[in-house]
């Protein structure tokens, strides 16, 4: 019986919780919210969550929303799969550095640039807010290549929270001039991911191809 129900629609930000329910090894049912009817602003599942967003994690009577705090749950809900360092371990303070960068900078940085007509009343300025936003985002992409410098994982020497963050917002920037994957050390650290088992099995049932990152 799955412990969990996750609320998600195929490469959205219901992708990093997928990723990682599938490396924590935990039954769980994902439920489809069909975007393109705009099902997350139905009565139903506004019910569930107010904010009419992607995703909502249910455990039990509990309803988490956020996509960052749905995987702090996971983890505290799971300690034993170590996919946060433990309190006290110097590598906490940069799991939470890392992880603020990646959700409320990075990621933040990559919805005004696929919604850009959102942020403007000014007719024709939405394309240029877009070119705008790439060049910002492409910056944020080469500090954090450089970032991961010989090194495997974003912090200490296993993977977290954080490294399925960046697969996904760096998927997401697959289409840019100068691609995550184009990058020396951010382009080998996203096909070194790629190739685990719990990643491979996400974007096999969302439907998300991998070839590019061979």
């Amino acid at each position: 019986m799955a412990v969990y129900q996750l609320f998600y629609y195929p490469g959205n930000a219901s992708w990093a919780p997928h990723m990682l329910l599938e490396e924590i090894g935990t039954a769980f049912e994902l439920i489809l919210v069909d975007r393109k009817s705009e099902q997350q602003k139905s009565p139903e599942y506004l019910k569930l969550n107010p904010t009419g967003r992607i995703p909502t994690l249910a455990d039990h009577d509990q309803i988490i929303v956020e996509s960052a705090a749905i995987c702090l749950h996971l983890c505290d809900k799971h300690p034993k799969s170590k996919l946060m360092p433990d309190i006290g371990d110097p590598d906490r303070a940069r799991f939470y550095q890392w992880l603020f960068y990646l959700t409320t900078t990075l990621q933040a940085e990559l919805m005004l640039y696929f919604y850009p007509d959102k942020h403007t009343l000014l007719q024709d300025t939405a394309a240029a807010i877009a070119s705008a936003q790439e060049a910002r985002i492409t910056d944020m992409f080469a500090y954090l290549d450089d970032s991961l410098k010989g090194r495997d994982f974003l912090i200490g020497d296993r993977i977290s929270v954080c490294d399925f963050f960046l697969f996904m917002l760096s998927h997401w920037a697959s289409e840019f001039a100068r691609p995550p994957l184009s990058f020396e050390h951010l382009g080998r650290y996203l096909k070194a991911l790629a190739q685990r088992p719990a990643i491979r099995k996400a974007c096999e049932t969302e439907g998300t191809s991998l070839t590019a990152y061979q």
